[in-house]
């Protein structure tokens, strides 16, 4: 059995994911590029990061079994993947409890203004001339777009903190639920201190929240997106943050990954960011819970049986 895991690992986290999986598994690592293509022609499993799957790209692998991926399939085309007799699926709520933590560990970080005041400590800054704003979150309305395995996580973890909370789905307003209450997207926008994204990418989501939606905001709104990039106009967002549209913004996702060096976010002060690690609570590139979940659907694969959290139906 030959697994592909392409996308960008150091070192250190291919020898961590190499070891992890059954020894007597062929387990190649490579970047997106030539290399790929060099192993596609005789792996079974694809477990792919930064790169499309495509019918083009699936032409290359006669013998591909699955593509098994975490909680996005935005970059597999699933119909060429039915068509040419190959499973998807993908890992639908196994990292929920992380995103969450790590979507909770973003929103203290910011109310609490943890960067600063860690850069003040460690600058050895008198202080006495210690000046900052922070809050409790005791009171504050979170709104969640979207809200599945992660929202849901993030919802119970605010009523935790006696947050209002208040949910909006992508077709729709959300069931009645004990966690949070029920709005449309347009309220949710405009009442929130905290917006926080959980939806899917797809061509519905794809720039959802754009110019129009910042500007709908309150002044003082807190952004978080831990789902997808492309669910955001990046640019609109940059200008809602230096125009006083919002006030700040949490983000571990990007239009384009890795976030490019340049790029105006890492200047601004009223931003936390991570990379793309909300999912990988055990170490860069590293969840157990997740590869656990690949391994057993991977076996299930190998015996001639559907995967769990499919995606599409084969014969």
């Amino acid at each position: 059995m030959k697994i592909l895991i392409v996308g960008y690992f150091s070192e250190v986290s291919q020898s961590t994911l190499v070891k992890y999986f059954p020894q007597d598994w062929n387990v190649v690592i490579v970047p997106p590029g030539n290399e790929m293509l060099d192993h596609i022609a005789d792996c079974h499993v694809i477990i792919p990061e930064p790169i499309q799957v495509d019918h083009s790209l699936l032409s290359r692998a006669p013998k591909l079994k699955l593509v098994q991926t975490g909680a996005g399939f935005d970059n597999v085309d699933v119909p060429a993947c039915t068509q040419l007799g190959i499973w998807v699926a993908n890992a639908a709520g196994v990292n929920a409890q992380a995103v969450a933590e790590h979507v909770m560990a973003l929103i203290l970080s910011y109310y609490k203004n943890i960067p600063f005041l860690d850069r003040f400590m460690k600058n050895r800054e008198d202080e006495s001339r210690l000046d900052y704003t922070g809050s409790e979150l005791e009171g504050q309305t979170i709104g969640i777009i979207g809200l599945g395995a992660i929202g849901k996580k993030v919802a119970a973890f605010c009523n935790v903190f006696d947050m209002k909370v208040q949910a909006y789905g992508k077709t729709g307003a959300v069931q009645p639920d004990d966690l949070a209450q029920r709005t449309d997207l347009d309220t949710l926008l405009s009442t929130s201190d905290i917006i926080s994204v959980h939806l899917p990418l797809n061509e519905q989501t794809k720039r959802l929240i754009d110019k129009k939606a910042f500007k709908k905001m309150k002044k003082n709104a807190l952004f978080i997106n831990t789902a997808r990039g492309g669910i955001v106009d990046e640019q609109d967002l940059i200008h809602a943050l230096k125009n006083g549209d919002i006030a700040g913004a949490c983000l571990d996702v990007f239009e384009s990954e890795p976030l490019s060096l340049d790029s105006e976010l890492r200047h601004l002060n009223n931003v936390i960011l991570t990379p793309h690690t909300a999912g990988m609570p055990d170490g860069r590139k590293f969840h157990r819970k997740r590869y656990d979940f690949f391994i057993e659907n991977i076996k299930r694969v190998e015996n001639g049986e559907a995967p769990a959290s499919k995606l599409n139906q084969l014969p």
